[in-house]
């Protein structure tokens, strides 16, 4: 395994970091009693093998249903400081509240402290006042970590970009936990602005969010050869020093083993990466045309100020993934929470275009002719029944 500074908390955290949201039994809690024996065989084994192989940051959430309770069967068998815990608990207003959800998470884990406590889902101008208002949740935070059950405090965000800049500067947080990978770059100035800092920086999904990438097209897969998509996927996010740990989402133990293929190539970056990204960037090209790919996101209207609030960018930039890559399943399955992924996924789909004038929002695009059309097609290629967060499953 490799491992990185964590920015100001001094930590070396592994490249990997193993996330606790796909081997838990259920999404809600339960009773220990209703956890099934295989479960947790399945859970611990892949603990242990992300142990084995180097990865002892497990990460987990509050609401990541069982995963907490389910941890707190294992984590204690092992030397504490040879671990890294993080929990997650979602700023509230009351921070009272904030208190006692962190203090549930504290005795599901059966740990004295957790190394990392991420403020969850600092998604909206809302979330990030509950935070840092005075008295709110992050003033709660310090206080446990004054009293030793928490060392570091970051935050997590599904936000826009603006917003995480926004959070980032307040100066007051260790680490960030937020979306960036080859198929989405839109937070680079935020990864910036948290360096600047030195601020830890932890990439949230990288092969789910990312694309899908357990279960890649094939277009994907020769663009990507001789790697596989998920190894790509990797080696880009970890070809920037300024990245320090990429969440695999493991649900069983074999999990980890594409992943791992990555740590070898990690010093031939420079020589093995330019020439796949060339493919792709030219595959998008010819299936796009070059002024669309260069320009699509040009003077695009925010989804709060867009008819129906329409997420045209969200939008566009799924259909594009789809003709370029053939990225069918991953555009259904992030088209299709628009409408449904409150502040973790706002704006709505396309599916009440006919009924609205787009005229005037789109007057800036050099597009804004072929923009409704683009739309009508993403809804024709990605429409289909609703998609809840997988918290609300």
């Amino acid at each position: 395994m490799l491992y990185r500074r964590f920015g100001r908390t001094e930590l070396q955290i592994p490249v990997f970091s193993c996330g606790g949201m796909r081997y838990q039994f259920k999404w809600q809690d339960v009773t220990p009693e209703e956890i099934p024996a295989d479960n947790q065989e399945n859970l611990e084994a892949s603990i242990h093998r992300a142990l084995e192989v180097g990865i002892n940051h497990i990460e987990t959430a509050r609401f990541y249903g069982t995963s907490e309770m389910q941890l707190g069967k294992i984590l204690p068998q092992f030397p504490r400081e040879k671990l890294i815990v993080q929990t997650k608990v979602p700023p509230v207003e009351n921070p009272q509240e904030f208190r006692e959800t962190f203090e549930k998470s504290l005795a599901y884990l059966q740990l004295d402290y957790v190394d990392l406590l991420g403020l969850h889902g600092i998604n909206d101008a809302e979330s990030l006042d509950y935070s840092i208002r005075k008295n709110g949740c992050l003033e709660v935070a310090k206080q446990l970590q004054a009293e030793g059950k928490v060392r570091f405090i970051g935050f997590s965000t599904h936000g826009a970009t603006d917003l995480i800049v926004q959070a980032i500067n307040t100066n007051q947080f260790d680490y960030v936990n937020l979306h960036w990978y080859y198929i989405n770059q839109w937070n680079w100035t935020a990864i910036e602005a948290a360096n600047k800092l030195d601020m830890g920086v932890f990439i949230i999904s990288p092969s789910n969010k990312g694309g899908l990438l357990y279960q890649p097209s094939a277009k994907l897969v020769d663009l990507c050869y001789p790697l596989s998509p998920m190894v790509f996927n990797n080696l880009f996010c970890l070809s920037h020093p300024q990245v320090h740990t990429l969440s695999i989402g493991a649900a069983k133990p074999t999990d980890f083993d594409e992943h791992l293929k990555t740590l070898e190539l990690l010093d031939k970056a420079e020589e093995i990466l330019p020439p796949i990204i060339e493919r792709l960037e030219n595959a998008a090209i010819e299936t796009l045309g070059e002024d669309w790919v260069k320009t699509w996101e040009t003077n695009l209207p925010s989804w709060e100020k867009t008819p129906g609030k329409i997420n045209i960018r969200v939008i566009l930039w799924l259909l594009n993934l789809a003709l370029a890559y053939d990225m069918i399943e991953y555009g259904k399955m992030r088209y299709n929470l628009l409408g449904n992924g409150s502040s973790w996924f706002p704006g709505n789909k396309a599916d009440k275009l006919a009924e609205l004038d787009l005229r005037e929002c789109l007057v800036n695009s050099p597009h804004a002719e072929k923009i409704p059309q683009m739309l009508a097609k993403a809804e024709e290629m990605l429409g289909g029944a609703e998609v809840k967060r997988l918290s609300q499953s």
